[in-house]
């Protein structure tokens, strides 16, 4: 890519998953199948939940918005990292690098919160029944997204503000299928301390806000549960938070693997191959999560099933 008038780069190239021709073929039909599954999947969600009234509860609310917010996360970078496949230079802009540099952060880190507002809701649910529809009203669910949302988009902000102060003048080619913070920050020329402050503070803040309250939710719904007389009301409330919690343990343990920063050069080919999971893999997994351990979902398939 060519240089402007302040020496910096106006573009970069993706390097993508591998540079082994042979595999090229097969990884581009192996994304491509788990792309339309993703966007199958929660799009089907989304239209379940729209269509079916027995569905129009906080939980499903959240679980809405959850599917929302995945669907959106794989048009950010999947359609690109298909081009690298069938492509010997896969070019991003510099200004379509920032913009997928955001939106990745922005839906990242809403969906931590939404996760979080999902565990407060089973909470709610489990220890105080009776509370649950005052609780969880609509004026609360619709305050906890907009919280997600507003959070997420000011972390983004952040991330991305930051970003676009640095120079690139070195390189740029970027060892990853997508532009990520950390890709970034190591072809850069100037400065990079400000961006991995502010970056170890954004990610920390979320990680141990989320964390905490879905820790806490947790123990006290197992602390409830344990205090149950029947056995029919732990079966109840394990299958109640058992999607959720599958969700939470794919999401949290790719995505730890995904921020940790890569100590050296050679560590960051293998950290993009964790990558995968966290952006591929787990938002084709959660409507399917949803879908077959719920009952809900399948009364919700079978009453539109029974319509057509």
């Amino acid at each position: 890519m060519a240089l402007d008038n302040d020496s910096s780069v106006t573009g970069f190239i993706l390097m993508g998953l591998t540079d082994q021709p042979q595999l090229q073929l097969l990884l581009f039909f192996l994304f491509l199948v788990n792309y339309v599954a993703t966007v199958v999947g929660n799009l089907c969600l989304i239209i379940l939940i729209c269509l079916n009234s027995h569905l129009h509860t906080p939980m499903y609310f959240f679980l809405f918005n959850l599917s929302f917010i995945d669907l959106c996360y794989s048009f950010v970078f999947t359609p690109k990292m298909l081009t690298s496949f069938n492509s010997e230079r896969n070019i991003i802009s510099f200004a379509g690098c920032m913009a997928q540099l955001f939106f990745f952060c922005f839906f990242v880190n809403s969906e931590c919160y939404v996760l979080t507002a999902m565990a407060y809701d089973r909470y709610v649910a489990i220890c105080k029944p009776l509370l649950y529809t005052v609780t969880m009203s609509p004026q609360v669910c619709f305050l906890l997204m907009s919280a997600s949302y507003v959070l997420g988009f000011a972390g983004a902000m952040a991330h991305t503000g930051c970003m676009i102060r640095l120079t690139f003048c070195d390189s740029n080619i970027i060892d990853h299928y997508m532009c990520d913070i950390f890709p970034l920050l190591q072809l850069s020329c100037s400065s990079t301390y400000a961006n991995e402050l502010v970056a170890s503070i954004i990610v920390g803040s979320v990680i141990i806000v989320s964390s905490v309250v879905i820790f806490i939710s947790y123990a006290l719904i197992l602390f409830n549960v344990l205090h149950m007389p029947s056995a029919k009301g732990w079966s109840k409330a394990f299958n109640t938070c058992g999607s959720h919690l599958i969700t939470v343990d794919f999401f949290y343990g790719f995505g730890l693997l995904t921020h940790v920063k890569p100590s050296s050069a050679e560590s960051l080919g293998q950290w993009k191959h964790f990558s995968v999971f966290y952006t591929n893999v787990v938002p084709m997994l959660n409507p399917l999560v949803y879908s077959l351990r719920n009952k809900d979902v399948k009364l919700g398939v079978k009453k539109i099933l029974k319509r057509i």
